[in-house]
């Protein structure tokens, strides 16, 4: 596990700006690298603020989309098209608007595919596919991904996994349905803390003062079980890009928020 790099600015907009071009920025680079990136998605107001951020950027030409993979950490397990899911509001946010290859955006099941109303066999079929696209150099199960997002919740919830539930303490399996989640709808698709930890770098994002107590507790030394976003951690950097106000309760001697 590395230590977590703290990057605080003065505000969510400014979050989602500066968060979108060192998204182009990683982007391009690993493109340069090996002639492909490929990036997990996350939902929720932060992820999607830096979405429409990043399409709004002129930078986006500077991404080759055709050699782009697209994956997302979770899902609500809802019908295709549903306004709530991830994918939908990514969607609307930014890849309708650009030329994104429709082969190598990976959404997770809906609950009216193929595997109907049975989320563990939709998260079973997801894992089945990141196995699928993962080489030798991977070393694992899934494809080692540039860039990992998450949203935080204010409850230190990360994808979807809640802390306590089951899905937190998973160990073997990639991808899980989450049933009884705390937050609507109670049933999901989330990539597991494994999962998440193959990637290069894992960003969690948060803004807004009800993300404080959830950024405070996750940096400062609690348990994965208890708080999910504490066990979010990726092979070669941990990145918390935050705002002034997610920011305000970081024990200040360890984690001192320099405003950028």
């Amino acid at each position: 596990m590395n230590t977590p790099q703290l990057v605080v600015h003065r505000d969510k907009e400014l979050m989602a700006q500066a968060a979108a071009a060192r998204l182009i920025t990683r982007i391009v680079d690993a493109q340069a690298a090996r002639g492909s990136a490929s990036v997990v998605l996350t939902g929720g107001r932060n992820g999607n603020a830096l979405l429409a951020a990043l399409g709004a950027s002129p930078a986006r030409d500077a991404i080759d989309w055709a050699g782009l993979d697209l994956w997302w950490g979770d899902e609500r397990f809802l019908p295709e098209g549903d306004p709530e899911r991830n994918v939908t509001q990514a969607r609307a946010a930014l890849l309708d608007s650009v030329p994104v290859d429709p082969a190598r955006v990976r959404p997770m099941p809906p609950s009216d595919g193929v595997h109907g109303s049975d989320a563990d066999a939709a998260a079973a079929a997801y894992a089945a596919e990141l196995a699928a696209a993962a080489g030798p150099e991977d070393h694992g199960p899934v494809p080692t991904f540039d860039v990992l997002m998450l949203g935080v919740g204010p409850d230190t919830h990360v994808a979807s996994l809640f802390p306590e539930l089951p899905a937190v303490r998973e160990t073997d399996r990639m991808v899980v349905g989450v049933h009884g989640a705390p937050k609507p709808p109670p049933t999901r698709i989330s990539l597991t803390l494994p999962a998440i930890r193959a990637a290069r770098e894992v960003w969690l994002l948060a803004a807004g003062e009800d993300k404080a107590k959830a950024a405070a507790i996750a940096l400062s030394g609690a348990g994965e079980i208890q708080a999910p976003a504490a066990g979010a951690y990726g092979r070669s950097r941990t990145l918390w890009l935050l705002d002034a106000a997610a920011a305000s309760e970081l024990p200040r001697d360890l984690y001192p928020p320099a405003l950028a």
